[in-house]
């Protein structure tokens, strides 16, 4: 089948798109129950999924591409009302070959390991072995269908579909992609090359252009409203300045995205009157210690000890890769009040501790109390800018009216950090795409220009179908983490954020990777900005919970206990 009949009959196709959806998710269900009937004597123990790890991990995996599926149809189903009639839509062609090519990954990853599944071969068969769907999944992971895809890329390399963003919306996403490219472009390169400061000319102008209020509500000086969230707009900000550089602009927005969803969680009134204005106006910058040098993803088991004294608390311990710190006025920090270690994420509370704020790679501050703080960056690969400093507390005194939450907040700082966190979730998926977006171009570009055997490279099948596939999951993580905003919008979408954060973070360093071999040689070479893409794409994966702990602790284990 040439490319030009490839999407023949793409109506009766996408009827078996979504046919095919429906039976892998299906599938999931019967592996979800399996593995929850696995752990379960009397009663459901989650403890026991630890043996049935690589499982979790990959249904984690697949239930992440799954759902991405199912948006990737409702995109191609808005643009068609948008646009009746016969002519097959690029949405279309995009939601039948990334469908098709989860059906492929799904159908091969688990034919061979059933019994690690739960699975047997009866259900497996009724779900994969259908002709038709076998037929429709080969037509659309053949080399014709993604070639096909890259010649539509070639030819249009800055359209992947249409936005389905309000005019609001792609108001906003314009205007700070002009400012990406206008100011932060120019000075990224330096950024990273020499791991400076993030510049004032960048601080200014964000502060000057709300940045920093996105997420907080109007009441507080913030431009969130407040008779509810606008979590799309702090995605495509997100995601307008990511393309600029992830770490001089687009990650900005985290620290108070977590201190805001922190402090309405579980904060006083009083406390978010004091706090949130200061975020909101860049008077005060944040940053968020609770990894220490033995305790990471492991929340619960956070040690560093908050102890009462006369009107406060002495914090003594450390904490490390606490980013922007350096530059915060005020570090938003989970320490243990309970020193019961059986108490475990219930003798934990938060804390909001000032410090000056400091320029360069280390600092220490000596309070009038004669307490300390100090802190030096650590050195990184990539996401440089922000700095990720380990921090040491000696008697630190935190007053009272900053513990969260006041005397009602003690025991209670794991609920509102994980509150903070499920916001930095979604926004992540945003810095994951910009960053993507902006491999994609770059990729776009050398292929054009670079000629190898006397044709540019771009002309060649190979290359056609990697840029095919680079757009099309770099589509596919947008409209994503488009749709999952509007979830949250709606009080609804944690479970959808994780997986969203899970998937674009993973897909995100794959994509910058293909972006970077496309640039041959100099793909490895610090002169091109692809190598930076990279090295900063690898990080997405590893913080706000890595995506073991994501994929293990969150997402597996909230499916499995709630199958039914």
């Amino acid at each position: 089948m040439t490319q030009s009949e490839i999407f023949d009959g793409h109506q009766d196709d996408m009827l078996t798109c979504r046919a095919a959806t429906a039976s892998m998710h299906k599938l999931l269900a019967t592996s979800y129950s399996g593995l929850k009937a696995a752990c379960t004597e009397q009663q459901f123990d989650h403890h026991l999924l630890d043996h049935h790890q690589l499982a979790c991990f990959e249904l984690a995996r697949y239930s992440a591409e799954l759902t991405a599926a199912d948006h990737t149809i409702r995109f191609a189903q808005n643009a068609r009302t948008k646009q009746p009639g016969n002519t097959v839509l690029l949405e279309e062609k995009m939601a039948l070959v990334y469908c098709a090519e989860v059906f492929a990954n799904l159908r091969s990853g688990l034919a061979v390991r059933l019994a690690d599944f739960q699975l047997d071969t009866a259900t497996y068969k009724q779900a994969f072995e259908a002709q038709e769907l076998i037929a429709w999944a080969s037509k659309y992971n053949s080399a014709a269908a993604l070639e096909s895809l890259g010649e539509d890329f070639c030819t249009a390399p800055d359209y992947l579909g249409d936005s389905q963003l309000d005019s609001a919306h792609q108001a906003m996403a314009d205007n700070f992609q002009r400012f990406a490219r206008k100011v932060v472009t120019p000075r990224a390169e330096n950024i990273h090359r020499f791991d400076t400061d993030i510049p004032k000319e960048i601080l200014t102008a964000l502060t000057e252009m709300g940045v920093f209020g996105l997420s907080i509500p109007e009441r507080y000086g913030g431009y969130q409203p407040d008779e509810g969230e606008d979590t799309t707009g702090m995605i495509v900000v997100t995601e307008a300045l990511s393309t600029g550089s992830l770490c001089a602009a687009g990650s900005l927005i985290t620290r108070p995205e977590i201190m805001c969803k922190a402090l309405m969680a579980g904060g006083t009134e009083q406390q978010r009157q004091h706090w949130l204005p200061k975020l909101a106006s860049g008077e005060y910058l944040s940053a968020i210690a609770v990894t220490e040098p033995d305790y990471g993803s492991d929340v619960a088991s956070v040690r560093l000890p908050a102890t009462r004294t006369d009107g406060g608390w002495l914090l003594n311990g450390s904490k490390t890769w606490c980013t922007f710190c350096g530059k915060a006025n005020v570090i938003v920090l989970l320490a243990r009040t309970n020193p019961d270690p059986e108490a475990g994420h219930r003798g934990l509370s938060l804390f909001l501790v000032d410090k000056p704020a400091f320029a360069g790679h280390k600092f220490s501050h000596l309070q009038d109390q004669g307490g300390t703080v100090s802190g030096h960056a650590i050195p990184t690969i990539g996401y440089r800018g922000m700095h990720s400093f380990e921090l040491h507390f000696d008697n630190y005194f935190v007053p009272d009216a900053n513990l969260v939450g006041g005397e009602e907040g003690l025991g209670r700082g794991f609920y509102s950090m994980m509150q903070g966190f499920s916001g930095g979730r979604i926004q992540t998926a945003a810095r994951a795409v910009g960053t993507m977006q902006v491999a994609y171009d770059k990729a776009h570009e050398y292929a054009k220009d670079r000629q190898v055997f006397k044709r540019p490279i771009g002309e060649y099948q190979l290359t056609k179908i990697k840029l095919a596939r680079m757009g099309l999951y770099l589509a596919v993580c947008r409209q994503f983490t488009y749709a999952v905003g509007r979830l949250i919008d709606r009080g609804e979408g944690q479970m959808e954020a994780s997986l969203v954060k899970f998937f674009a973070c993973k897909v995100s360093e794959w994509v910058t990777r293909e972006a970077q071999q496309i640039h041959g040689g100099m793909g490895y070479s610090e002169e091109t900005a692809v190598s930076r893409y990279f090295l900063d794409a690898r990080v997405l994966s590893i913080f706000e919970g890595t995506e073991e702990t994501l994929a293990l602790k969150v997402i597996a284990r909230n499916l499995i206990e709630n199958a039914d």
